[in-house]
């Protein structure tokens, strides 16, 4: 079906097609050893898939956010180590975000890096997590703080795994996608519109056609900045707003993609309140989208379905220390227009209060 090609220093493909996940073996280099990460959940599912990898030793973690932590890394590490795993092996990660960012994490600490093969079974992490490098455990203070980038080998994305996602992961793939159209401009924005029902059937076939335009979204942008300097900042759209959420709420009670749906219509509000907006109908129109796939059009539609207060206070205080931030300064990516985005405004706190209000 699919291959994106990711022009980074090494350049990696991502594969995206019904079935791929048969031919991950053939991305082990011959002769070297190899492990599989993967959860208590998803290897009884998907790791039958894995055509030739029957017999290497593997690992299953506890599903859930609660494996992003440093006792679960070390637990990693250790199996690494206990496999007889060498610098010229390889570690492929068969799960969502969390085996994947724990698994990078291991892969890129053992022996000072090891070859990772990325296998991920939620449109979350197909179209979002499984690219770009980031890997990354959770601190007490915030997501993701303490990680690094280290770079797949290769990706295999397969769209027929996706029918067993419970519905809280599989809206969280759709608050990316979300997301990720918006980034990308009309073409792709208007493509997930039209194919909003075989998304929500899904549809393998039609799912790996908005998988692969997604991560060729994403690579374009990782390319041209693979350690989120610049350009890459655009991939927080929402997310400034959406990991305050999570923590307010408390880790793993939102859906990730609820999240961000949530903070995708504040940054659209934000920019419409700025002045920044030239796209007038895109709030409402992101809205409309965002309702069509299930998700909340806005902070006050998820306060209704989670049931959490979220209060406005609580949010600012957490977004004030998000890691996206500079010397605790809030610091958010607001759309323009689909494809066009401001990457570092400053709202002041007026703004924020009456937005989260």
């Amino acid at each position: 079906m699919g291959r994106v090609d990711v022009e980074l220093a090494p350049p990696y493909a991502v594969h995206v097609e019904p079935g791929v996940l048969s031919r991950v073996a053939g991305a082990i280099p011959p002769g070297g050893r190899c492990a599989l990460l993967s959860d208590e959940r998803v290897a009884p599912l998907h790791a039958r898939r894995l055509t030739g990898l029957e017999r290497i030793p593997r690992l299953l973690i506890p599903p859930g956010e609660a494996s992003k932590c440093f006792a679960r890394l070390e637990e990693v590490l250790d199996f690494l180590a206990a496999s007889g795993l060498d610098r010229g092996s390889s570690l492929v990660v068969l799960g969502g975000g969390v085996p994947g960012d724990l698994g990078g994490l291991a892969a890129s600490l053992y022996m000072r890096g090891i070859a990772l093969v990325q296998c991920p079974t939620t449109l979350l992490a197909q179209v979002d997590a499984s690219v770009g490098g980031k890997t990354a455990v959770n601190l007490q203070a915030g997501k993701n703080l303490a990680g690094t980038f280290h770079q797949p080998v290769a990706v295999f994305a397969d769209t027929d795994v996706l029918s067993t996602l419970d519905e809280a992961d599989w809206r969280s793939g759709l608050g990316e996608v979300l997301k990720t159209a918006l980034i990308e401009g009309e073409e792709l924005l208007h493509l997930v519109e039209q194919l909003v029902e075989p998304i929500l059937a899904r549809d393998p076939a039609d799912l790996a056609e908005v998988v692969e335009r997604c991560v060729r979204a994403k690579a374009r942008v990782v390319a041209s900045d693979p350690e989120e300097r610049g350009p890459r900042r655009a991939l927080n759209l929402g997310h400034t707003f959406a990991h305050a959420i999570e923590r307010v709420a408390g880790f793993g009670a939102i859906a990730h993609g609820a999240a961000v749906a949530a903070g995708v219509s504040l940054a659209l509000a934000a920019s419409r309140e700025l002045g920044l907006l030239r796209e007038p109908s895109l709030p409402e129109r992101a809205a409309d989208l965002a309702g069509r796939l299930g998700l909340p059009t806005s902070l006050s539609d998820l306060r209704r379905e989670s049931g959490q207060p979220l209060a406005a206070a609580d949010l600012i205080e957490a977004m004030r220390l998000d890691k996206k931030g500079r010397e605790s300064r809030t610091l958010l990516v607001l759309p323009r227009c689909a494809g066009e985005l401001e990457l570092e405004v400053e709202p002041d706190g007026e703004i924020l209060v009456s937005l989260l209000a």
